[in-house]
C-alpha cells in the first residue's frame, strides 16, 4: 500500500518515523515534506493533488479547518483516505470525500517509536479486506483499538493528548527534583524510567491502579504524605479539568 501524507507536521513526522518506509507527502509550502523525504525517503511532491493522485491511502494531517478546502483539489483524485483530524467525525469526511472509503483514527505522538495508541473508526460502507489493510499498516506504529465513533472525542482526551501530559508530569518532577539538588539529566532518567516500569506493572496487573498505589503506600509513610500534598494540590481535579476542556470542547 503506497502511503501519501498530506501535511508535513508534528503528527505526520511521528506516523513517517514509525512506519520507516519511504513516502509520499506534501505540505503547505513550509519545506517540512522536503525534510521528511530527505530523512526517510520517498518524494515531496509539489501538490496535494500529486500525492492524491500517486498514492493508494491518503493520510490527511493539515488543519482540521482546512478539510474543504484541501478536498476541493484531491476529493476526486483519491482512492482512499484515512484522517487524524481531531474534532472532525465521519459524516464530516464523507460529505468532503463523496464515495471514497473514509477512516477515522486518532494517533499519539508514541507511535514514532512504535509505541503509540491508535483509535479507530471506520466508515461502515468501507471494504473490508481495506479495512483490513488499513489497520494492519497502523499496527505497525502501537495498538489500534477500534471505538465506536461516538466515543472518539473521549479517547481523544486520553490517548492524543496524553504523551503531553505525561511529559508535563515529568517535568515538573524533575524540577522538584533540581530544587533538591539533583542534576536534571539524572533525574529526569530517574523519573521517566519510573513511569515506564509503572507503566509494565499496570499492564500486568490488568491496569488495576487503585491497588499498585495501594501497594506503595504504607500508613503514615512518606508515599502516604506525598500523595496527600499532591490530592491538596488539586490532581484529580485538575484533570478533570483537562478533561472537560479537550471532550467537551471539541462538541461546542
Amino acid at each position: 500500500m503506497r502511503v501519501g501524507l498530506i501535511g508535513a507536521g508534528n503528527m505526520a513526522r511521528a506516523l513517517a518515523r514509525g512506519w520507516g518506509d519511504p513516502l509520499l507527502c506534501s505540505d503547505g509550502g513550509s519545506g517540512r515534506a522536503r525534510a521528511l523525504a530527505e530523512e526517510l525517503g520517498g518524494e515531496a511532491l509539489e501538490s496535494n493533488a500529486a500525492v492524491a493522485e500517486r498514492a493508494d491511502l491518503v493520510v490527511l494531517c493539515h488543519k482540521p479547518a482546512q478539510l474543504s478546502v484541501v478536498a476541493a483539489d484531491i476529493a476526486d483524485r483519491v482512492k482512499a483516505v484515512a484522517s487524524v483530524l481531531g474534532s472532525t467525525p465521519l459524516s464530516a469526511l464523507h460529505e468532503a470525500y463523496p464515495g471514497v472509503p473514509v477512516f477515522r483514527l486518532m494517533p499519539n505522538t508514541a507511535v514514532e517509536v512504535r509505541r503509540g495508541i491508535v483509535c479507530f473508526a471506520a466508515a461502515s460502507d468501507a471494504p473490508p479486506q481495506l479495512q483490513h489493510e488499513v489497520t494492519e499498516l497502523f499496527e505497525r506504529l502501537g495498538t489500534v483499538m477500534t471505538v465506536p465513533e461516538a466515543m472518539m472525542e473521549a479517547v481523544t482526551a486520553v490517548t492524543a493528548v496524553g504523551p503531553a501530559y505525561h511529559a508535563l508530569v515529568v517535568e515538573a518532577q524533575v524540577d522538584a527534583a533540581v530544587r533538591y539538588g539533583l542534576g536534571a539529566p539524572l533525574a529526569g532518567r530517574l523519573v521517566t524510567e519510573t513511569m515506564a516500569g509503572t507503566a509494565a506493572l499496570l499492564a500486568i496487573r490488568d491496569y488495576d491502579a487503585q491497588t499498585v498505589r495501594r501497594e506503595v503506600t504504607s500508613p503514615g509513610g512518606i508515599t502516604a504524605r506525598g500523595l496527600a500534598a499532591l490530592e491538596r494540590g488539586g490532581l484529580r481535579t485538575a484533570f478533570q479539568d483537562a478533561f472537560d476542556a479537550v471532550a467537551g470542547g471539541s462538541r461546542r
